[in-house]
């Protein structure tokens, strides 16, 4: 008898969740993560920390409320968008029940069923990224929970609105529809918070990681209808927001943080346009996808070669090779303009 063998046999089985820091390397350019490259300069408020936090920050749901455009019952705050995904399959799913998601897709949607013992299926994304909406209705039998991802990562691309409609109208009464909005600040004009009170099955990941650049403070949102919030609100800890996070967070989502935000969108997507175009004249791409992301999912010729030799000189990117149809495929997130231009120098040098 060994530690392992007494975990739960679902955990013994479990592959955990490649993150960009678990996989390691030793690089000064990092591009793997969908990370800002710069971090904001913000300094802490407040200084008592011998009490414990509001089990949901009063300000800090205010300042998202107001950010995102609804009420303060359609949101809890969550570490990172992370936890909201595992709430949301704890609250909803039993033994018997099933999960639902679209590969390509981010892979803790089922790392997260897996550890709480829940059966995925899968239903592939067509070959242009879009929702298989037949076989994800001929799928339903069983499932509780479906998730999405728009714009889905790895792959940058929104899924269409209409189809997320269809997707809300086919599943209403049988299951909850997530949407993940980790990067909807890039092109918040596709956001489905507007579609909150038609559909009472509808919640929506969100979080500051992006392109609020504050993925090492680890806060989420999750937006729905009061009911399924306060369906989450029975499983969540305690006290999951530190003092400093909260802090944080609130002066982010303050006047001058949210502008600060949309100013380093408009960067970005300069910047992810002269990456596209540097990298769309190399004789190694095949393929440059469409993003609405601070990323770009590129197809080489020769994907894992070329992802190894920039491994080697620091430049630290995320191989998709092995990702449902992304063979050859690397993502690279959108850096500062000398880190974008270090990826495409170093990529041309390659024979």
């Amino acid at each position: 008898m060994t530690i392992t063998t007494l975990s739960r046999k679902n955990i013994q089985a479990l592959t955990p969740y490649q993150s960009a820091r678990r996989l390691g390397g030793k690089g000064d350019v990092w591009l793997n993560a969908n990370e800002y490259p710069l971090s904001p300069d913000f300094a802490l408020q407040q200084t008592i920390f011998n009490r414990y936090p509001e089990a949901q920050p009063e300000a800090l749901i205010q300042a998202y409320a107001s950010y995102a455009e609804v009420s303060v019952d359609n949101i809890i705050v969550t570490r990172g968008g992370d936890e909201s995904i595992e709430l949301i399959i704890r609250a909803f799913c039993e033994n018997e029940d099933r999960v639902l998601y679209c590969p390509p897709t981010y892979g803790m949607y089922a790392v997260s069923a897996e550890t709480c013992g829940i059966t995925c299926k899968t239903v592939p994304l067509t070959a242009d990224f879009q929702l298989n909406l037949s076989e994800i209705e001929r799928q339903l039998d069983g499932v509780k929970v479906v998730f999405v991802c728009s714009p889905n990562n790895p792959t940058g691309t929104l899924l269409k609105r209409s189809d997320l409609i269809k997707l809300l109208q086919i599943t209403a009464g049988k299951a909850i529809v997530v949407v993940d909005e980790a990067y909807i600040e890039f092109c918040p004009e596709s956001t489905m918070a507007s579609e909150l009170l038609n559909y009472p099955h509808l919640a929506i990941v969100r979080t500051l990681s992006k392109a609020f650049a504050l993925a090492g403070l680890r806060c989420g949102f999750t937006l729905a209808n009061a009911e399924l919030i306060s369906v989450l609100q029975k499983v969540i800890a305690p006290y999951p927001i530190p003092v400093p996070v909260s802090d944080i967070a609130t002066q982010a989502l303050s006047a001058q943080g949210v502008s600060e935000m949309q100013n380093n969108v408009v960067q970005v997507k300069a910047r992810r346009q002269w990456l596209i175009e540097q990298l769309k004249g190399l004789p190694q791409v095949e393929d440059i996808f469409p993003s609405e992301a601070n990323y770009i999912l590129v197809k080489f010729k020769n994907g894992n070669e070329i992802f190894q030799a920039l491994w080697q000189q620091g430049i630290i990117l995320r191989n998709q090779n092995n990702a449902l149809g992304l063979e050859n495929c690397i993502r690279i997130t959108v850096g500062t303009a000398e880190e974008n231009l270090r990826v495409v120098e170093a990529i041309s040098s390659l024979k």
